[in-house]
C-alpha cells in the first residue's frame, strides 16, 4: 500500500522532519486532479464505522474490493502537536498504484532541505519563519459525492 499525506505538516509529523531512519528524503509528488479523484470516487474508509457502513461484514468486503483506503488523521502544527481537526490520507493498492506511478504522476520533487529548514527554525523558536517558509495548503475543493461515504 502507497499513501498520499496531502498534509505538508501531517508528513513531517510522520517523517521525523526527515530524520527518521529510513524516512531521511522527503518528498513531494504533484499528481492529477483526474488521478486523485478517481481513487477517492473508488475509495473505502480504512476502519470500520458503525452508522457509515450497514455492518462490519459489509464494510470488510468493500475494504478488500477497494482500490484506494481514506483515513482522517489529526492536522498537525508546527511544533507536530495534533489540531482539533483532521486530515485525509489517501492509501492506493492495487490498479490505484499502478495508474498513480504511471498516469497520475505529473512531478516529484525533493522537499527534503525544505524539511530540515523549516524543523530547524522552529527548534529554535521562530515560528513566523518557519510558518512563511510552509508549502501551500488550501481546502480541497472536492464535490461532497466524493466524500459522502468517507467521512466517519
Amino acid at each position: 500500500m502507497t499513501w498520499i499525506k496531502p498534509s505538508f505538516l501531517w508528513m513531517m509529523y510522520r517523517c521525523g522532519w526527515g530524520a527518521k531512519d529510513g524516512q531521511e528524503t522527503v518528498l513531494a509528488v504533484e499528481i492529477t486532479r483526474e488521478g486523485f479523484e478517481w481513487a477517492l470516487r473508488r475509495a473505502c474508509l480504512s476502519s470500520y464505522v458503525r452508522g457509515v457502513h450497514a455492518d462490519r461484514a459489509t464494510w470488510q468486503r468493500q475494504v478488500k474490493r477497494a482500490p484506494a483506503r481514506v483515513q482522517w488523521d489529526p492536522e498537525r502544527d508546527l511544533r507536530l502537536r495534533p489540531l482539533t481537526y483532521r486530515s485525509l490520507q489517501l492509501g492506493l493498492c492495487g490498479e490505484a498504484v499502478r495508474r498513480y506511478a504511471d498516469e497520475w504522476t505529473v512531478g516529484i520533487s525533493d522537499v527534503t532541505p525544505l524539511a530540515h529548514e523549516i524543523r530547524a527554525l522552529v527548534r529554535g523558536g521562530d515560528l513566523d519563519s518557519a510558518a512563511r517558509l510552509l508549502p501551500q495548503e488550501l481546502p480541497y475543493p472536492a464535490a461532497d459525492e466524493l466524500l459522502t461515504n468517507l467521512r466517519p
